[in-house]
């Protein structure tokens, strides 16, 4: 994860590592995420989550679209 101060900063060092652009998160969506993906961890209960769960996940936090399209 690398976080950026604008789309600006993003794109040029992107540009200067010659790189695709994947997925961008704000600070507010990736905290959704982790709040989510993380929430139950220490639980005695956990268990690792199936790719359909995983899938879910990101769904309820509006992660969709290719990038977040996991194989299966």
């Amino acid at each position: 994860m690398l976080l950026f101060r604008s789309d600006g900063h993003r794109d040029t060092w992107l540009s200067a590592r010659d790189l695709d652009h994947g997925a961008t998160l704000s600070v507010a969506r990736l905290w959704d995420l982790a709040r989510v993906w993380y929430g139950n961890r220490m639980s005695p209960g956990w268990r690792r989550r199936t790719p359909e769960e995983a899938q879910a996940v990101f769904e309820s936090v509006g992660l969709t679209g290719p990038f977040w399209k996991l194989p299966g």
